[in-house]
C-alpha cells in the first residue's frame, strides 16, 4: 500500500485511511476491535473520528464514544496509528440541529432548549472551546498527544486568526502533532493558509470534504485553493455511502442492513436518474476491466495527486481489504479522460 505526505509535513499517512464513525453506535467495542485491528494489520495507520462520533448516522450511541472505542482498541498500539479526530460543530443554525438530534436520541423533546447556552460555549472555533475540546478528546483516547486535529467545520461567528493562534498554542505544548480542517471552501482554505503564513502559525496540512466520483464540485474551487496552499484532501463519503459499491439497483428496495435502507434520508442525497444513468456506465466501464465498482471508486481517487488519504469506513475486516487492493489501481490518462466524459459530460 502507498503512504502520501499530508501537505508540507513530513507525515507519512496510507492512502487507505479508515473512518470510525460507526464504532459506538452501529458497531459495539468488540466488532469494532476487530475491524480496526484488522486494519492496523493490513498497513492502514490513518484513524479518523470526532468528539461527536458516532454521528446519527452511524448509529445509537453518545458523540465522543468512538474516540473512547479507537482509544481502547489502539492500547499498546499507539506508535502504529495516527490519530485524526475532529472538534467543532458548526454554530447557528448546525448548533440547532446537532442539538436537536442528541435530545432526540436521547429520548427527550427536540423543543427543549433549556440547555441552549451551555452547549452553545462547547461549540465552534473559539480558544475557550478549542482548549476545552482537546482535553476531551486526550481523555477519550486514552493518550497524551493527537496527531491531527481537525476543525470539523468553519464557525462564521469567530475570526479565524483565532482558532489558528489556539491550535498553534496545541502544537507548541506538544499537545497536538499537525492540524487540518474540514468542510471549508477553497477562500477559508486560502484565508487560513494567508494569516498562518504572515503570522509564522502551525499552517493546516489536510482538509476533508466531500468527494467521490458522482460528486466533484470540489475540484473547481476547493482542490486548486489547496494546491497553492499546500494541502492535502481527504475525501470523505469516498464510495458516495454506498451508493458506489453496486449493492443497490435502480427500482429495487435498498437491501436489508445497508446505509440506505437504515437512513433513508441518505438517498436523495445521492440517488438520482442521472446518477442511476452514470452509475450504470461506470459499473460497465469496470467490468470491462475486470474490476469491480468499489476497485474504480478507491483507484480512481487513489489516481489524484491531490488526495492525501481516503477516509473510508468498513463494517466488515473484508472490506478494508478490498479498498487497499483497489488503492493500487492507477488509472492512466485515457481511462481518466474517459471518466471525465462519464461524470462530468
Amino acid at each position: 500500500m502507498e503512504y502520501r505526505k499530508l501537505g508540507r509535513s513530513g507525515l507519512k499517512v496510507s492512502i487507505v485511511g479508515l473512518g470510525c464513525n460507526d464504532f459506538g453506535g452501529r458497531w459495539d467495542l468488540d466488532h469494532s476491535r476487530e475491524v480496526i485491528t484488522h486494519a492496523l494489520d493490513a498497513g492502514v495507520n490513518l484513524f479518523d473520528t470526532s468528539d461527536v462520533y458516532p454521528s446519527p448516522a452511524g448509529g445509537e450511541g453518545p458523540p465522543g464514544r468512538s474516540e473512547e472505542y479507537l482509544g481502547e482498541v489502539l492500547r499498546g498500539r499507539r506508535d502504529e496509528a495516527v490519530i485524526a479526530t475532529k472538534f467543532s460543530r458548526p454554530t447557528r443554525e448546525g448548533a440547532a440541529l446537532y442539538r436537536a438530534s442528541v435530545l432526540e436520541r436521547a429520548g427527550h423533546d427536540a423543543g427543549d432548549t433549556a440547555d441552549v447556552a451551555p452547549r452553545l460555549l462547547r461549540q465552534g472555533a473559539s480558544r475557550r472551546h478549542i482548549i476545552h475540546a482537546v482535553e476531551g478528546s486526550l481523555r477519550r483516547l486514552g493518550t497524551d498527544y493527537i496527531d491531527l486535529y481537525q476543525l470539523h467545520g468553519p464557525d462564521p461567528t469567530t475570526p479565524l486568526d483565532e482558532p489558528l493562534r489556539a491550535l498553534d498554542d496545541l502544537v507548541r505544548a506538544g499537545k497536538v502533532r499537525y492540524i487540518g480542517c474540514s468542510n471549508f471552501e477553497g477562500w477559508r482554505v486560502a484565508e487560513a493558509a494567508g494569516i498562518a503564513g504572515a503570522a509564522q502559525l502551525t499552517p493546516f496540512i489536510s482538509t476533508q470534504a466531500e468527494y467521490h466520483m458522482l460528486d466533484r464540485r470540489i475540484e473547481a474551487d476547493l482542490v486548486p485553493a489547496c494546491n497553492a496552499a499546500g494541502v492535502s484532501v481527504l475525501p470523505y463519503f469516498p464510495l458516495a455511502s454506498g451508493f458506489l459499491t453496486g449493492k443497490y439497483r435502480r427500482g429495487e428496495v435498498a437491501p436489508e442492513g445497508t446505509r440506505f435502507e437504515m437512513s433513508p434520508h441518505l438517498p436523495s442525497r445521492f440517488v438520482s436518474d442521472d446518477a442511476w444513468d452514470r452509475l450504470e456506465r461506470l459499473e460497465a466501464f469496470a467490468s470491462e476491466r475486470g474490476r469491480t465498482l468499489v476497485d474504480l471508486a478507491i483507484g480512481w481517487l487513489a489516481s489524484q495527486p491531490h488526495i492525501g488519504s481516503i477516509i473510508a469506513g468498513a463494517s466488515r475486516p473484508e472490506q478494508i481489504d478490498q479498498n487497499i487492493a483497489a488503492s493500487d489501481w492507477r488509472l492512466d490518462a485515457a481511462e481518466l479522460a474517459e471518466i471525465d466524459e462519464i461524470t462530468l459530460g
